[in-house]
């Protein structure tokens, strides 16, 4: 059997380019993208330049054409605040293009790059200390646009797999609500602030259980939930010992086992913070 064919969407991007490596090893992709350079200004190779805001579809058709998965990474951003609504109105018309084009050419299956902010209300309510815990089946609530547009197009994923849309077809669908994909985060904790610290901490997600991540969510066979409609969301997060939302859906599911902790990987920096908070919490 010859590698799977994959689409890569916003291939130049920060997210797509930190799993390339491995899954220009594994599958044949095809690269798709407004432009060629990342954005430290380097060339990505083998991208075609394609604006998947066309509504018609017939201009990039061609390269979905014989794939077995998408990943769907690509979105547009505004310049100004002002622009910020018709920017992730434009995100959600690019996912719907995405889709449509999926369906139509028979693609299996479209694994989408959504974000932790689909459901970030929640986080106001864990660090006011009303809540501890995100699920992925709770209702996706956010208070701005960008959060409101990956919640919108995780809906209208689901759409697409129920097959209604398709007169029958369903396109499977898996949303991934990327954590923190850096390894940055730590160093902006500080003793005075160890909530902050616990955030960066949970969020965390490493490249390799990124690439996990994505490649189970890619070749799982069964990815249907109790009522036979082929959709999940799993949130993009290591194993780490900070973790607010869960990850429990991804090991049933898909088998996901991440291979990393932050408060391992960190351990060093971790202590640091909390021997200075000694001081603003001293011992009885």
């Amino acid at each position: 059997m010859g590698k799977r064919r994959v689409v890569v969407t916003g291939a130049s991007g920060y997210i797509a380019g930190r799993i390339l490596p491995v899954l220009h090893e594994r599958y044949d992709l095809t690269l798709l993208d407004v432009k060629t350079t990342n954005r430290e200004g380097e060339e990505v190779e083998g991208i075609h330049v394609t604006d998947l805001l066309d509504r018609d579809r017939d201009t990039y058709r061609e390269f979905f054409q014989g794939a077995d998965a998408v990943v769907h990474s690509g979105f547009t951003r505004a310049s100004k605040p002002e622009d910020r609504y018709w920017a992730e109105s434009d995100n959600v018309n690019m996912a719907h293009n995405v889709y449509q084009t999926c369906l139509e050419e028979d693609v299996r299956r479209c694994v989408v790059i959504s974000s932790n902010h689909a459901a970030d209300y929640y986080e106001t309510l864990i660090w006011s200390d009303k809540m501890e815990w995100v699920t992925p089946d709770m209702l996706p609530l956010s208070d701005n646009f960008y959060g409101w547009a990956k919640a919108a197009y995780e809906l209208l994923g689901f759409a697409y797999a129920a097959g209604k849309i398709g007169e029958g077809k369903k396109l499977q669908n898996v949303q991934l609500r990327i954590g923190g994909p850096r390894e940055t985060d730590i160093a902006r904790a500080s003793a005075n602030d160890l909530k902050r610290m616990h955030r960066g901490l949970g969020a965390y997600l490493s490249v390799r259980d990124q690439v996990q991540l994505t490649v189970k969510s890619i070749e799982t066979e069964d990815i249907e939930d109790e009522n036979g409609v082929p959709f999940q969301i799993f949130y993009g997060v290591s194993g780490n010992t900070h973790n607010f939302w869960s990850i429990a859906n991804a090991r049933r599911v898909i088998g996901y086992a991440p291979e990393d902790n932050s408060q391992v990987k960190f351990a060093k920096e971790i202590s640091e913070v909390l021997e200075s908070a000694k001081a603003t919490y001293p011992a009885e």
